[in-house]
């Protein structure tokens, strides 16, 4: 339970509310594109306030309230704001990317289904930023406050603690095990996206179960029965690896989880006192998917955040990792949701991880660029030489956006100069090369076409020279 919030931050506590409605109200917003300064000034406010929090507290205490979670509720939302205005190379942005790899790094370690190519991603996006973290440290005008700035490094931290906690999980694990681990680990997500699924599942189930009992992994021809004597996988010779427990209790969990499929398939999947999650979940899951294909157009980074506040709430509902009915008992169907959970958080962090340095004022002109890009090179690839017929549409469609520019500049409505004028111009100037490209063969064909008549005239003028009289 939350602890009290002291006298001296009750006023803090009153700003940062208010700061955070203003937020909301901001979010919701849809008429008019989302201001840098807007949310500047915004920032700016939560600084302040965050300066006197600072000044009242012992930096040597932990605190965890009421004022402590509407802060981080608002630096969350903050956060999707710099995405939604392509700062994303800017400080404040990496905060919802580091909580949300945060959670998707707990539910790995507690499945512990994961191998070496899962870590990498995770990995390299930490590298990215703490070194985004790095440049403010190291700047001599920091734009932002030391208090954030250790914030945002501890929760990086953990993040890598708990990367190196689950790398040194897998050290453990034998060479001879590896590829049995990695088959083990894509069976078993193969086997909860299943059982994800409604309907009968018993004719895509089978090669699963003869997999787990008879067939040859398909990794040095070995299958797993042949490799187990009395419950123990065994390497050449007749050697005993070490780290049976890894693999063994993977092996036991996609027996588990087939069990559950088949005793379920008549119960669509989960018990009906868990019917209203799974309803949640799996609609969370198909609107997340559908913003994964067309995030470009009609994500607005700041629309993510009630999906997350929705998963958290789901998240919190398990106890000891399992969800419980009225009664305390767990009923069947834990793993598809479980499986649901993950599965959504991973499309937020991927939705996320995504999001260009491009504010939402440029993105239509760069979702316009993309798209003529795409299709002149297609042209080039596929197409032959163009007349000048065949290239207007393109030609016009870069006109009008060359129009869109004042002092070589893409402006917004206020005047302001949005986030993205580098990526968008790379974009433009793309374009207009492969246009160049596009009329070339055609210019080419005319000079040679100019240099045969020009050879035939001079051909002519000698023959007329060889028949002059002499005097």
């Amino acid at each position: 339970m939350a602890a009290p919030v002291p006298q001296e931050e009750l006023p803090i506590l009153e700003a940062v509310i208010n700061i955070r409605n203003r937020l909301t109200a901001l979010k919701k917003n849809r008429a008019e594109y989302i201001k840098p300064s807007d949310v500047n000034s915004l920032y700016q406010a939560v600084v302040k306030q965050v300066t006197k929090l600072n000044d009242v507290r012992d930096k040597n205490t932990t605190y965890n309230n009421r004022l402590d979670t509407t802060l981080a509720d608002v630096f969350s939302l903050l956060s999707l704001f710099y995405l939604t205005i392509g700062k994303t190379k800017d400080m404040p942005a990496t905060y919802c990317q580091i909580a949300s790899m945060r959670q998707i790094l707990n539910h790995m370690n507690e499945s512990a289904v994961y191998n070496e190519s899962d870590l990498l991603p995770f990995r390299r996006r930490l590298g990215e930023l703490r070194q985004i973290i790095q440049v403010d440290v190291e700047s001599t005008t920091g734009k932002n406050p030391k208090p954030l700035v250790e914030l945002l490094g501890r929760q990086l931290s953990e993040c890598e603690a708990i990367v190196s906690q689950l790398d040194s999980s897998l050290s453990v694990l034998s060479p001879e095990l590896h590829p049995i681990h990695q088959r083990l680990v894509k069976i078993r997500r193969q086997l909860v996206a299943l059982a994800a699924k409604e309907g009968s599942h018993k004719a895509e189930l089978k090669p699963f179960q003869e997999e787990l009992r008879f067939l040859p992994l398909r990794v040095g021809g070995v299958s797993l029965e042949a490799t187990r004597v009395d419950g123990k996988f065994m390497g050449p010779g007749g050697v005993v690896p070490a780290s049976q427990a890894i693999c063994t209790s993977l092996l036991e969990e996609c027996f588990d989880i087939t069990q559950e499929i088949k005793a379920q398939e008549d119960s669509k999947n989960v018990a009906s006192s868990l019917k209203p999650i799974y309803d949640r979940l799996s609609d969370m899951r198909s609107e997340l998917e559908s913003l994964v294909l067309t995030h470009r157009w009609s994500l607005r980074e700041t629309d993510l955040w009630n999906y997350s506040l929705s998963l958290q709430e789901i998240d919190k509902m398990r106890i000891d990792g399992k969800f419980v009915d009225s009664e305390g008992n767990r009923p069947p169907g834990q793993y598809v949701l479980l499986y649901l959970l993950r599965r959504c958080y991973g499309l937020i962090y991927r939705l996320l991880s995504s999001s260009e340095p491009v504010s939402e004022e440029l993105m239509p002109i760069a979702n316009k660029l993309s798209t003529v890009k795409k299709c002149l090179e297609e042209v080039l690839k596929y197409g032959g030489p163009l007349n000048a017929r065949d290239l207007y549409p393109y030609q016009l469609a870069l006109f009008q956006i060359d129009n869109l520019r004042k002092d070589g500049r893409f402006v917004g409505a206020d005047g302001s100069i949005p986030e993205g004028q580098g990526v968008v111009m790379a974009h433009l100037n793309e374009c207009h090369e492969l246009l160049e490209m596009l009329k070339e063969p055609e210019e080419g064909q005319t000079e040679d076409e100019d240099d045969d008549e020009y050879d035939e005239d001079e051909e002519a003028v000698s023959d007329g020279e060889d028949e002059t009289p002499g005097p």
